[in-house]
């Protein structure tokens, strides 16, 4: 399985779109599922569901910042993700999440999540956005 059906599998699980991406690529972050479902948890939902930056573009983010980042060189890593990033607004239109999402479901600014229903997924992008965002880290961890 890609990495980016896996970070769709992981969403429809019950992680947050962050979590989802983050956790499809536990096996090259070395660190435990429970150190990466805590890193990325506040991401969801566009960080604690503020609809900002969409959480699976976030989880790129982290993903490729750790495994394709020495840390220091920060132009390097900047232009990486600026390329991954404006990829994923190519395809999705937008890397923000109140963009991505239709009006009704930004009408809920609750920091409560939704309960998980065949009507949840029916009605966000989300497990969509967290399969763009697999795939499009992958494609960047063998440049």
């Amino acid at each position: 399985m890609n990495k980016g059906a896996l970070a769709k599998e992981n969403f429809k699980t019950g992680m947050n779109c962050s979590q989802a991406v983050v956790l499809a690529f536990k096996e090259e972050l070395d660190l435990s599922e429970e150190q990466l479902k805590k890193l990325s948890i506040g991401f969801g939902g566009g960080v604690a569901r503020q609809r900002n930056v969409c959480g699976a573009v976030l989880g790129m983010t982290m993903v490729l910042s750790y495994l394709k980042s020495d840390g220091q060189d920060k132009l390097a890593i900047y232009s990486l993700i600026q390329k991954a990033c404006a990829e994923f607004k190519e395809q999705a239109n937008s890397i923000i999440c109140a963009e991505l999402l239709d009006a009704q479901t930004l009408a809920d600014k609750s920091p409560i999540p939704e309960e998980r229903t065949e009507k949840y997924y029916a009605k966000r992008p989300c497990a969509d956005m967290c399969e763009l965002a697999g795939i499009i880290t992958e494609k960047y961890l063998k440049i």
